[in-house]
């Protein structure tokens, strides 16, 4: 029998169908009206309809990072495609499958500079794992299932494909293809022969665990062989939540302002075993903390993409490996249990709980720790990029894979949408999106998305009046010489009402708690505004003491 003629829009949409796709972030776009019309009658996926299209990106990058299967977003060409890029940016850089379909100019008058054109494939060439544009409708199969694959496979990461609008209303014949997953890749039996002998002769063993592909299995899986050996666990910056930090050999995070004992002990290590980090510049301390020639250290790196492996650092034991597979291969192997464990996870601990600093009149540390004492262990934190996230960064456990969405690419303006996509993804589970004052305007407007859809989550914006990352980074290169970074605000409060969301001020630490419990006896979005003094400017120092130094 003859296959029946389809539009290419529909013939996409019946590819994602195909391959579990429940849910698309959109800023709607003439370019794609096809695959708009199509998803009118296909009540199985989910349209979220976005403000901004930087805010649907990340949503679809956020959607990824938990579902450990592509995001996708849907925006239209030219400014539409400018705007998500930062999300393609972000879901290259933090390893996370996702992809972008962008709404192009017909294939009539490509190269002619037409309204909105741009040479996609050019553009995010640097940012994506594979850009492409389909041409043929009945190639939208074939283009999907490569965009599927190759998204989910090796290192992890952002596909972008471009469709002409008037190939997505051509009426072809086109053949299905069946759902992709991502491929096993399971550990050589001689490497772990070699990482068992490395391990046996190493004195002070320090693991380093993050990048992607950690589910709960391999989480539990590496932790209790941590717990058994001994083996203290760092995690990679913001990727805290790639084993429970509850793991007794767990030893805290890097990155900006890391615990200088878990620093020193990292320096002190004979060998490191680096699971699925690539081990990049915020991890390292700008690659001083671990150099990549590392004298005196041996180093095992474990990645599941070959062309990572040996491109930065000299690597004594290369295992091109997926988290899952090395973390079942190494529960077989053993060492005399060491200390080391425990004597990291205790000075984290330390670390990690907060006390109240004297004079302080909105004190994060206390807040932190209040929501400790009242929010589920597996709420998922999202934040964006600033000092604020430092608090949380530091004091908050994270109980599994899942709990944590933060930008390894320090992109501002993530949280929210972030969160936005977890409620929706998991809405019977707490989810939190914390923001900075000069992060939370760069993406706002994403209020209107989760009040329009429903979703559940707490939004703390974290207020000091100013850009704070950059204004340290000025009282530290030009002292008392501020220029650029002050911040003239609304009224957040009053912002969030205005969207349908409830809304309170807190400007004391002892105010924090009770309004924290009035913002989790309501529904829908619930948005707290946290009055911070911007000399407070990261949970270990202030903006006098850096310009003392």
């Amino acid at each position: 029998m003859d296959t029946p003629l389809r539009t290419g829009g529909r013939i996409l949409v019946d590819q994602l169908l195909a391959q579990g796709c429940e849910r698309i972030f959109t800023v709607p776009g003439e370019s794609f009206l096809a695959v708009l019309d199509a998803l009118h009658d296909t009540d199985r996926i989910q349209i979220v309809t976005c403000r901004q299209e930087g805010g649907a990106a990340f949503m679809a990058c956020a959607d990824g990072t938990l579902m450990h299967r592509p995001g996708v977003a849907f925006v239209t060409r030219g400014p539409g495609a400018t705007n998500a890029s930062i999300g393609v940016h972000v879901a290259r850089q933090d390893s996370q499958p996702m992809i972008l379909f962008i709404g192009d100019v017909d294939r009539g008058t490509r190269d002619r500079e037409a309204f909105q054109e741009v040479d996609f494939q050019a553009m995010f060439a640097p940012l994506a794992k594979w850009a492409a544009r389909i041409d043929d409708a009945a190639r939208i199969p074939e283009y999907i299932a490569r965009a599927y694959a190759v998204a989910m496979n090796g290192r992890p990461g952002p596909v972008v494909l471009a469709l002409p609008e008037d190939m997505l209303l051509d009426r072809v014949e086109a053949v299905d293809r069946p759902r992709v997953e991502r491929l096993a890749q399971g550990c050589d039996e001689a490497a772990m022969d070699q990482f068992a002998d490395l391990l046996a002769t190493a004195e002070r063993p320090v693991a380093i665990v993050g990048g992607a592909g950690w589910d709960n299995i391999a989480a539990q899986d590496f932790a209790a062989w941590a717990d058994r050996t001994g083996v203290p666990v760092a995690a990679a910056f913001r990727r805290q939540d790639a084993i429970p930090n509850a793991c007794p050999s767990y030893a805290g995070n890097l990155g900006y302002g890391p615990n200088t004992r878990l620093v020193a002990r990292i320096k002190a290590a004979d060998l490191l075993i680096v699971a699925g980090p690539r081990l990049g510049e915020a991890s390292t301390d700008g690659y001083t903390l671990v150099t990549p020639d590392h004298p005196g250290q041996r180093l095992i790196h474990v990645h599941p993409d070959a062309n990572e492996l040996g491109m930065t650092y000299r690597t004594d034991l290369s295992i091109c490996a997926g988290m899952a597979d090395f973390a079942e291969a190494i529960a077989a192997i053993d060492g005399p249990p060491r200390p080391g464990g425990a004597e990291a996870h205790a000075e984290w601990l330390a670390w990690s709980t907060p006390a109240a600093r004297p004079g302080v009149a909105m004190d994060l540390g206390p807040c932190v720790a209040a929501m400790r004492d009242v929010l589920p262990a597996d709420t998922i934190i999202c934040n964006g990029a600033g000092n604020y996230s430092g608090w949380w960064h530091r004091y908050w456990p994270y109980a599994a894979p899942g709990t944590q969405l933060a930008p390894t690419a320090g992109a501002m303006g993530y949280g929210l949408p972030a969160a936005v996509a977890a409620a929706l993804r998991y809405p019977d589970r707490q989810v939190v999106a914390l923001a900075g004052d000069g992060c939370f305007l760069m993406n706002g407007q994403e209020l209107a998305t989760a009040v329009q859809h429903d979703a559940q989550l707490l939004v703390l914006v974290i207020d000091n009046g100013g850009y704070g990352t950059i204004r340290m980074h000025q009282e530290r290169e030009f002292p008392g010489r501020v220029s650029a970074t002050a911040l003239a605000n609304p009224d957040f409060v009053a912002l969030a009402r205005a969207y349908g969301c409830w809304a309170e001020t807190v400007d004391r630490t002892a105010d924090f708690a009770p309004a924290l419990s009035r913002a989790q006896a309501q529904r829908g979005v619930r948005l707290l505004h946290l009055k911070t003094d911007i000399e407070v400017i990261t949970a270990g120092t202030t903006l006098a003491a850096i310009r003392d130094r």
